[in-house]
């Protein structure tokens, strides 16, 4: 075998290699393309959740305030340890704690409703520590309905809120 041969090389078909390129770069850009859609939608959902449970646990507060509030008040009527124990279970609650977690990510409208909860729980919290009016009275049940019909308003925006955020 002679080493003269010629040697022949292969002539590259350059449209095939351009073409091979631009399929590798939209392959590549359509997968970056999906990660960031996956990840968004990801991120929203992670955040909805977020929200939902602060909203349940804030509610779920307020609720332990009041039922707390409520017992310290029927276990210490007529005695002046009354207001003291009153005013702790209201701390114990953890209600101040979830409400300002709640305020944070709430939006401004939801926030505002949220205050309008608060304020008819600080309300009955000043009735069960003063003692006055008894709690089976008709003024009590006014106090105990405005504070019902805060929460109930609370969790419709609360909803309206998760049902926009989708």
């Amino acid at each position: 075998m002679s080493s003269d041969a010629p040697v022949h090389y292969a002539e590259v078909e350059w449209t095939t290699l351009a073409g091979t390129g631009i399929g590798a770069v939209i392959g590549v850009g359509s997968t970056l393309l999906a990660d960031r859609v996956r990840w968004r939608r990801d991120a929203a959902e992670r955040n909805h959740r977020e929200r939902r449970d602060i909203y349940v646990t804030c509610l779920t507060k307020y609720r332990q305030a009041y039922e707390g509030m409520h017992t310290a008040a029927g276990a210490n009527r007529g005695q002046d340890t009354l207001d003291t124990a009153v005013r702790e279970a209201f701390r114990a609650s953890g209600c101040d704690e979830a409400r300002e977690s709640a305020l944070i990510c709430a939006p401004q409208e939801l926030s505002d409703v949220l205050e309008d909860v608060y304020t008819t729980l600080r309300e009955l919290l000043e009735v069960f520590a003063a003692g006055d009016p008894p709690l089976d009275s008709p003024d009590f049940q006014e106090h105990r309905l405005r504070h019902g019909q805060a929460v109930w308003a609370a969790r419709a925006a609360m909803r309206c809120d998760l049902e926009r955020r989708v």
